[in-house]
């Protein structure tokens, strides 16, 4: 099951001619430990901090990767490989990225300092080369399962897309123990698609510790079970050569036995031991004690001190062993056994998570490695092995900026009617197919994302079309039956991605597949379709896309409690709002099939582009009668409505002389027509009636008018969404001389559009859900929530005094 690299023998893999000699490696590894340690140190104790607030960094954390990444980068990887970094390892990064020339010494100095080097790496961010940000616990981690999986889709469609295949690489994730804790890292090791993920390879930092403790129970034999019954090659490195060759000698095997029995916390007491009680507690009290102890008998303290501290995770040989060991055919996990603080006082102890050393520490570990604390920021002397070293390494992962492919720009508007009764999800359908026979050189970009739900969001026609992409070609073996609607084949150029019911899954492959345009240069326009209740299920792993630089569409769909047979369960409530909420992502919830059009074709124009950004749209299976949208026949007026639908909400329903104003978005746009018409059948009230089609550009745009000195797009240009957000669009359906009470309505919750009211300072009542839903018939929920005709009217009537 597993493959365990003992010391005896670290060169199983032979070793390329040019090798780096292990000597060479641990002049550098130590040179990395300063580097990394010195940037926290400056952070914290030597760059003038007025506030006093915490600086922070991770001294620990990075000294137990200070190994395994310098065996990585200086002695296996090339240039089509991507690595993400545990977060708290950055200093390392960062210092790796220094000696390789790729950092300025300038930026040493900035480790959390505003336009400096970020907390975590970055992509966006930082100065330097970032492969994949990490800092959402778990997300990171899996982002290279589906950068792999991105990869393989771009190859396979090179063609289609006039481009040439590459390089494919490896992709590597260097992962904290204590991070396998989050389940995103299992739900993408289970989906069946990668099993078959050769190039995928995992480094996990097996230093036994948490944030707050060292973890109480052995896991590793657990974590060697869990991988390999996913289909994984485990291989573990526990110990290094020095106890290796301990292990040889009589006595050995009880001492191993010994150690491999200990608990976590009982190992780490011992690091922090002297010589006679490190003697005293080694033995333990078992009946082979006496071999253990005659055994260390022979050793003086400094070197029983080297042994007991010598594990896999620090024996360069045997990682690098480790590495170039890895099956083609199925992804490879390293277990490296590691000490947290590898090499620094703070080493082994259980709070050393956050500890900081003191300056006298930290001229100490200076003056270990020949280093002047005066001048920290030392590379290695010029015609020194090292500085040759680090330069044929440079040259070796030298990447050039991908030559950036313009995405075509899709129609603004395919020019046909909609008509009869149909709900927004059912268009998201049709305008697929649409886009095959109107723009097929868009349509060859498009990849739909979906977990196990894809007939169930109106896909089905659009998969019907294109295929569902498999790295395989596979026999649809219901091909021939006449009762078979939706056709399942399954092949290289197929356009559609099934995943398994895991949302996680879903948003962590769709923001690889929206970052394809950056890392090689071949935009690609994703679209994830997910029950929108789900959406909060795929916040945050979906929001660390976006922070990445991934551009995608997330669709969710059936939304609120107008799906409402489906109960509290199926019916979202907060959805609207964190779609104003989320930087990076323009958020859509028309009402009309024809606003639904505009706007997505618009959402598909800003993906794959340095100024672009992703989409949200919010879909309801409730059917509509399409006349009520009043779409101009006029084709000045039509483009009028749709340059309005794009900026977020147009006028509906005029009145010269209304008396208040129903501003409502989605699927309970009739109702709110339906009340204008109460109101001046029962009350003689006139009604303007406003139809948003997106809160939160209208947020935006008030936001921008708030703040008319701000840089042209105002927050909207600083969030990657493009400049959104139109000042003007406020006046054209919020005239100030228009100005008369507000009620607000939407299937979701109420506060949503409460801001609207604060355009022309005008009273409000805002309309919504705000509790669970209930089981039912459209009208009686409708009415339960109050968001039926006769509850708008009633609250329009209140605040017209009527």
């Amino acid at each position: 099951m597993t493959t365990l690299w003992t010391p005896a023998a670290p060169d199983a893999v032979p070793q390329p001619a040019d090798a780096p000699s292990e000597e060479l490696l641990r002049s550098i590894q130590q040179r990395v430990l300063w580097l990394s340690t010195a940037i926290v140190h400056h952070a914290n104790r030597v760059r003038p901090n007025p506030s006093g607030l915490k600086v922070g960094g991770h001294q620990a954390s990075s000294a137990s990767m200070a190994s395994i990444m310098t065996a990585l980068w200086f002695g296996d990887l090339t240039s089509a490989d991507r690595v993400s970094v545990k977060p708290h390892a950055s200093p390392v990064l960062h210092a790796i990225n220094y000696l390789l020339g790729g950092l300025d010494e300038k930026y040493l100095t900035t480790l959390r300092e505003f336009g400096g080097l970020q907390s975590y790496p970055s992509r966006t961010k930082d100065p330097d080369r970032v492969d994949y940000s990490t800092g959402s616990v778990g997300i990171g981690a899996t982002a290279p399962i589906w950068g792999a999986t991105a990869r393989r889709y771009l190859d396979a469609h090179a063609g289609a897309l006039g481009a040439a295949a590459e390089a494919r690489g490896r992709q590597i994730s260097l992962v904290g123990d204590a991070e396998l804790d989050e389940g995103a890292c299992w739900e993408a090791l289970l989906d069946p698609g990668t099993a078959g993920l050769g190039e995928v390879m995992w480094v996990v930092d097996l230093n036994r510790q948490s944030l707050d403790r060292v973890v109480p129970v052995q896991t590793a034999q657990r974590y060697e079970r869990m991988f390999h019954a996913a289909g994984w090659q485990v291989v573990t490195l526990k110990y290094g050569r020095r106890l290796g060759e301990l292990f040889t000698l009589p006595g050995g095997d009880a001492l191993r036995h010994r150690l491999d029995t200990m608990s976590n916390a009982e190992y780490q007491r011992l690091l922090r031991a002297d010589g006679p009680r490190l003697r005293e507690r080694l033995p333990g009290t078992g009946t082979a004690a006496g071999e253990v102890r005659r055994l260390i008998g022979e050793l003086d303290d400094i070197r029983l001190r080297e042994a007991v501290r010598d594990l896999g995770g620090h024996d360069l040989s045997a990682l690098l062993s480790a590495y170039r060991a890895a099956e083609p055919g199925r992804p490879t996990v390293v277990l490296a056994y590691t000490l947290k603080g590898f090499g620094l006082p703070t080493e082994g102890h259980p709070a050393n998570h956050s500890a900081l050393l003191s300056t006298e520490d930290v001229h100490a570990l200076a003056a270990s490695c020949g280093i002047d604390p005066q001048h920290p920021w030392q590379r290695f002397a010029e015609g020194s092995a090292e500085a040759e070293w680090c330069a044929r390494t440079a040259g070796r992962l030298a990447r050039p900026e991908p030559a950036a492919v313009a995405a075509p720009a899709p129609p603004a508007d395919f020019g046909r009617p909609h008509n009869g009764r149909s709900s927004t999800q059912q268009a998201l359908g049709r305008l697929l197919l649409d886009l095959t026979r109107s723009a097929p050189e868009v349509a060859r970009r498009v990849v739909t994302v979906s977990p196990d739900v894809a007939s169930s969001t109106n896909l089905g026609g659009w998969l019907n079309k294109v295929g569902v992409w498999s790295e395989e070609e596979r026999t649809d073996w219901f091909a021939d039956d006449a009762e078979t609607v939706l056709h399942w084949r399954e092949g290289r150029q197929g356009q559609h991605l099934e995943l398994g019911i895991a949302e996680t899954n879903l948003v962590g492959l769709l923001g690889e597949l929206g970052a394809t345009w950056s890392r090689w240069g071949q935009p690609l326009l994703p679209i994830g379709v997910l029950y929108d209740p789900f959406v909060n299920r795929a916040l945050e792993p979906w929001t660390y896309g976006v922070y990445a630089g991934g551009q995608s569409i997330l669709v969710g769909t059936p939304s609120g409690v107008t799906l409402a047979g489906e109960g509290g369960a199926h019916q979202s409530v907060t959805t609207p709002s964190i779609g104003l909420e989320q930087p990076g992502v323009l958020a859509y919830e028309p009402a009309f099939s024809q606003d639904f059009e505009w706007c997505f074709l618009h959402a598909l124009s800003r993906l794959g582009r340095p100024d672009g950004t992703s989409s949200y749209f919010r879909l309801s299976t409730r059917p509509v009668d399409q006349r009520l949208a009043r779409v101009p026949q006029d084709p000045r007026e039509r483009e009028e409505r749709r340059r309005q639908a794009v900026a977020g909400g147009y006028v509906l329903r005029e009145a010269d002389d209304a008396a208040v104003t129903i501003a409502a978005m989605g699927a309970v746009v009739p109702e709110a027509l339906a009340a204008a018409d109460r109101l001046e059948a029962a009350h003689g009230i006139r009604a303007r009636v406003v139809c948003v089609t997106s809160a939160d550009l209208l947020y935006r745009a008030l936001q921008n008018r708030r703040h008319a000195d701000a840089p042209p797009g105002g927050a909207g240009g600083t969030d990657g969404s493009g400049g959104a957000g139109r000042p003007d669009i406020l006046a054209e359906i919020l005239p100030p001389e228009r100005a008369v009470p507000m009620v607000t309505v939407l299937d979701g919750h109420p506060h949503t559009l409460t801001f609207l009211a604060t355009v022309d300072r005008v009273p409000v009542v805002s309309l919504g859900v705000s509790g669970f839903g209930q089981s039912g018939s459209l009208e009686d929920v409708l009415s339960h929530h109050g968001i039926d005709a006769a509850a708008i009217a009633a609250a329009a009537a209140g605040l017209a005094g009527r």
